[in-house]
């Protein structure tokens, strides 16, 4: 941002954000409840670890019984955009992150938008120029390079040299007179410390202490301190949370994959299940469980069990805890979103039979993202067994005479035995099973594997006697469409009376030897 029309932006210190909890100050000072902000800058995407600050900085406010401010941090005119900050605002809206206070709701410490309160900091600035705390610096952008290089080649940290800390009253007076763009510097003091109550932390950070501490803003913060001493506000008391890391332990970035709240959103994530892994990202309630809704952390949440070592953010984790949330689901809010899921895929079309319910309830299990529902269903339907048949894992099952169970199988269809007991549902076909398995004098896995490879086209699935009356099912209500690629149970069994088992066996049998290594 400009502090004035014709000034370039602060470089030595963020004067714009010490400047920006002058409300948190204001209303800690007339005894008002706890005010925490988040700042989001409309630059792009709202990432996991700013989604996971939000949440700590909501999940604080509420269970103080206070106020959660949102500030729209616009002060990068050129990068920042419309789009971005709708984006941002939707987001920490589709988390359930409600704010008290913010550009799209307003408040009594507006505005809300960094860009809109230049006039506010016009006037400080003004008054830390009056009481000396800072001075005018006309250092060209060259100059400030030259001396960045100078700091590099002698190995010191690229340090302002205070060129125009001392200058005269008639050397500003000749730059303002000729209309150079300068920048406001503070005037660091030379001696002395200054204390920080850190919530996280446990511990007061002094300024020589900066240069070992790891998180992001610490450096930052001891600068914000010093302007608020200058300007005579109340400290407030800081809460510096850890770094989200990747797998590598190094910083989360999109060389790791997905990174912002947006993308997680469009995968299929649950708003529930994304607040509850934040949550546990360096925070916990000191016992073994892990769901948690956001009431339940509101009730749970102290600000003195969060970690301050960074937290490792494990997509695996994410993702089966995201199938509990979603399992957690009353049923007919499970099933619906199934159904609607699998509707706007095309995979469905309108029903009436309950082939959704019985699909939802077979399925639920194996599915982690409301996304993954096509897939399972579409799997469900179709019909592998060539490659199924052919495969190394699938040998076992080849070798023990399926040819046997297949002849058995094929006359049962055909006799309509089979589908009698399929149209009775899953007891139609226990009790079928349960038959078959002594004419073949089969049970157990011997009897199972082959009948799944058999009718599934699949070595593994879901509960098979509600696989097979779900097939069943489709083949006479017409719930599924043609894009779903289903084959019906008329169809497997052509495909199953044209195996040549014979053949089958001695290729597999001739691929064995061949793969045997000849003896030296």
């Amino acid at each position: 941002m400009r502090l004035l029309p014709d000034v370039r932006p602060v470089r030595h210190l963020h004067l714009r954000r010490a400047l920006s909890a002058r409300a948190s100050v204001k209303a800690a000072d007339a005894g008002g409840p706890v005010r925490v902000r988040f700042a989001p800058s409309p630059t792009g995407n709202l990432h996991v670890g700013g989604a996971r600050t939000a949440l700590f900085n909501y999940l604080f406010a509420r269970s103080k019984g206070g106020h959660f401010v949102l500030r729209i941090e616009d002060t990068d005119l050129e990068r920042s955009t419309k789009q971005s900050e709708e984006a941002v605002l939707a987001d920490l809206s589709w988390l359930g992150l409600d704010w008290d206070e913010g550009p799209d709701v307003g408040g009594e410490f507006g505005p809300y938008r960094q860009s809109e309160r230049n006039s506010l900091y016009k006037q400080y600035a003004q008054n830390l120029l009056d009481s000396g705390a800072v001075y005018r610096c006309f250092c060209s952008n060259e100059e400030l390079e030259q001396m960045k290089e100078v700091a590099k080649q002698r190995q010191l940290p690229p340090v302002y040299m205070g060129k125009w800390a001392t200058a005269s009253d008639a050397e500003v007076e000749q730059e303002l007179e000729k209309g150079t763009p300068y920048t406001y510097r503070f005037r660091v003091p030379k001696e002395g410390s200054l204390k920080i109550n850190d919530l996280i932390r446990g511990e007061e950070l002094h300024v020589d202490a900066v240069s070992y501490r790891a998180e992001e803003h610490l450096p930052n913060t001891l600068r914000q301190a010093l302007i608020y001493k200058a300007l005579g506000f109340p400290m407030p008391s800081f809460a510096h949370v850890s770094l989200i890391l990747a797998p590598d332990r190094s910083k989360l970035s999109k060389r790791h994959g997905a990174t912002s709240v947006g993308q997680y959103k469009e995968m299929g994530y649950l708003p529930q299940a994304m607040v509850n892994y934040l949550a546990l990202l360096g925070w916990g309630d000191g016992t073994e469980n892990e769901f948690f809704t956001i009431d339940d952390l509101v009730q749970k949440f102290t600000i003195n069990r969060v970690n301050k070592s960074g937290a490792v953010f494990d997509a695996t984790k994410l993702k089966w805890m995201n199938g509990q949330h979603l399992r957690s689901f009353p049923p007919d809010e499970l099933i619906k979103a199934f159904e609607d899921r699998w509707k706007d895929t095309g995979i469905l079309q309108g029903c009436e039979s309950g082939f959704a319910k019985e699909a939802a309830e077979l399925l639920k299990d194996g599915i982690d993202l409301i996304t993954d529902a096509d897939a399972a269903l579409s799997n469900l339907l179709s019909y592998p067994l060539h490659a199924t048949i052919s495969s190394d894992e699938a040998k076992p099952v080849v070798q023990d005479k399926i040819s046997e169970v297949a002849s058995g199988l094929i006359s049962a269809y055909d006799s309509g035995e089979l589908t009698q007991a399929l149209a009775e549902g899953r007891d139609g076909w226990q009790k079928w099973v349960k038959s078959f398995g002594k004419s073949l004098k089969r049970k157990g896995k011997s009897l199972f594997m082959p009948l799944r490879v058999l009718l599934t086209g699949k070595l593994h699935g879901p509960d098979m006697g509600g696989s097979i009356a779900l097939i069943h099912k489709a083949g006479i209500c017409g719930a599924v469409t043609p894009q779903s690629n289903f084959v019906n149970l008329d169809e497997r069994f052509r495909i199953l009376k044209e195996v040549d088992w014979e053949s089958l066996a001695k290729e597999q049998e001739t691929l064995a030897e061949s793969a045997v290594p000849a003896a030296s």
